[in-house]
C-alpha cells in the first residue's frame, strides 16, 4: 500500500497516488470543481475561487487567527486553512469503473473509508507503547491497566507464555493447559473479542458526537476531526459484526455488554467533555492493550494452540470489508483487526498531542503509511505539523502534474 492513502468518503477505498488525484486536491490548485462537474451558482463559484479567509476550515478570520497565534502558549497550528484540509468529497473523485452500489459482482460498498492491507504491512505491526509523561497521562494509563485487570478476570484470561518444551510435545496437551487456565478456548477468545469490540466502538462515536455539537454550537468547521472519529467507531463496529458471525452471545453476555456500554459511554462522555486530550490518551493506551491481546491470539493460532480455528475460513463480511482474497482464513482476519487497532493507537496518541481547539486533524487528507502506524505509537505535535504540510504539498504537486496544462 502506498504511503499516501487519500482519505475518501462513501464508495472510496485506499486510493494510491499512482491514480489521478482530482477533486479536492485539484481544488487546492485550481479553485474550481473537479471532473464530477458539480453545479455551483455564480455567487458560490466566486466565493470558492476567492477563498476568502473567513471561509477557512476553522472559520478564523485573519485578525482572529493572528490574535490566537500571538496569544500566550500559542505555538504552530497543525495544518493550514484552505480548501481540502478536511479531506476530499467522494463526488469530487473520478467516477469508478463499476457501480459498486448495484453490481452484485462487486463486494460490499462501505460508506466510510477503511484500510486495505498488504501482507507485508500486516507483518509490520508491533506491540509498542507511549510512556506516560504528565499526570493526566499517568491517570489515563493507570485507568486502562485497572480496567485490563478487571477484564482479564472476567474473561479468565492470562498472558502466559507456553514453554517451548510443551509446544514441542506431540500432541500438545491443549486440554490440560486450558484446565489450568493457561490457555483460552476458541469460545472464550470469542467472548473476550465481543466484549472488547462492543466497548471499543464507543470512544470514536462519543468524540465525534461532541465535536459535531461543538462545531454547530460555535458555528465553526471542525478541521477534519469528526470524520476520523466516526471512521474509528465504524471500524470497531465492523470488528464486532465480524466476530458475531462466529458466535451467538448468551443473555449473560448481552447483559454484560449493555451494562458496560451504559457505564463506559457516560464516563467517557464526561471525560471528553472536560478533557478531550486525556480522553484520546486513554483510547491510545486502550488500543495498546488491544494490540497485545490480538498479538497473543495470533501467536497461539500460529503455535497450534487453538486447533478449532486451524484453517477456519474467514467470514464473508470480513472478506468484503478488508477486501481479502476469497480463500482467506480466520487468522488473516485477526491480523487485519490487529492492524486496525494499531492504527487507532497511532491516531489517538497523535490527536492527544494536538491543541484540541485550533489544530487540524493531520490525517484528514492523508493517512500515515501502514508501516508507521504499526511500529510507532504516534506523532508528536511537531511531527503532525510537518506531516500535514508535507502531504498537502505532495497532493497539490500531484494535482498540478496531472492537470491538462501541465501535460501539454
Amino acid at each position: 500500500m502506498s504511503a499516501l492513502v487519500l482519505r475518501q468518503g462513501a464508495l472510496a477505498r485506499s486510493t494510491l497516488l499512482s491514480r489521478p488525484i482530482v477533486g479536492t486536491a485539484s481544488l487546492l490548485t485550481r479553485g474550481v470543481a473537479g471532473p464530477s462537474r458539480r453545479a455551483f451558482s455564480l455567487s458560490a463559484r466566486a466565493r470558492i475561487q476567492a477563498d476568502k479567509p473567513k471561509q477557512a476550515s476553522l472559520a478564523l478570520q485573519d485578525g482572529v487567527r493572528q490574535r490566537e497565534e500571538r496569544s500566550e502558549n500559542a505555538g504552530q497550528v497543525v495544518g493550514e486553512p484552505g480548501k481540502g484540509v478536511e479531506g476530499p468529497h467522494y463526488q469530487d473523485q473520478i467516477p469508478m469503473a463499476e457501480n459498486v452500489l448495484t453490481d452484485t459482482n462487486i463486494t460490499g460498498a462501505w460508506t466510510m473509508m477503511n484500510p486495505i492491507y498488504t501482507e507485508a504491512e500486516l507483518d509490520t505491526v508491533q506491540v509498542v507503547g507511549r510512556p506516560p509523561i504528565t499526570v493526566a497521562d499517568k491517570a489515563a494509563h493507570g485507568t486502562v491497566k485497572f480496567l485490563r485487570k478487571c477484564f482479564d478476570f472476567l474473561t479468565r484470561y492470562k498472558a502466559v507464555e507456553i514453554p517451548q518444551s510443551v509446544l514441542q510435545q506431540n500432541p500438545i496437551p491443549i486440554a490440560e493447559l486450558r484446565a489450568k487456565g493457561q490457555l483460552l478456548s476458541d469460545q472464550k477468545w470469542l467472548f473476550r473479542f465481543i466484549l472488547l469490540e462492543s466497548i471499543a466502538g464507543v470512544p470514536g462515536m462519543v468524540g465525534g458526537t461532541l465535536r459535531h455539537l461543538r462545531s454547530m454550537r460555535l458555528l465553526r468547521r471542525d478541521g477534519g476531526w469528526i470524520h476520523s472519529l466516526l471512521e474509528e467507531a465504524e471500524n470497531e463496529r465492523m470488528h464486532l459484526l465480524t466476530f458475531m458471525t462466529m458466535a451467538q452471545p448468551s443473555i449473560i453476555t448481552r447483559g454484560l455488554v449493555l451494562a458496560a456500554q451504559g457505564v463506559f459511554y457516560n464516563a467517557f462522555f464526561l471525560t471528553y467533555l472536560f478533557s478531550p486530550k486525556s480522553a484520546h490518551r486513554f483510547v491510545g493506551a486502550l488500543e495498546e492493550e488491544a494490540v497485545r491481546t490480538y498479538t497473543h491470539c495470533i501467536e497461539d493460532m500460529e503455535a497450534g494452540l487453538i486447533p478449532e480455528w486451524k484453517d477456519h475460513p474467514a467470514p464473508r463480511i470480513a472478506i468484503d470489508y478488508w477486501r481479502l482474497p476469497s480463500d482467506s482464513k480466520l487468522i488473516d482476519v485477526i491480523r487485519a483487526v490487529r492492524a486496525d487497532e494499531a492504527t487507532h493507537r497511532f491516531v489517538n496518541h497523535s490527536l492527544a498531542n494536538l491543541d484540541q481547539k485550533k489544530d487540524f486533524n493531520p490525517f484528514a487528507l492523508v493517512e500515515a503509511n501502514a508501516e508507521t502506524r504499526g511500529a510507532k505509537w504516534g506523532f508528536t505535535r511537531e511531527e503532525s505539523a510537518n506531516f500535514a504540510k508535507e502531504q498537502q504539498q505532495k497532493l497539490i504537486q500531484a494535482a498540478q502534474d496531472q492537470s491538462p496544462a501541465h501535460q501539454q
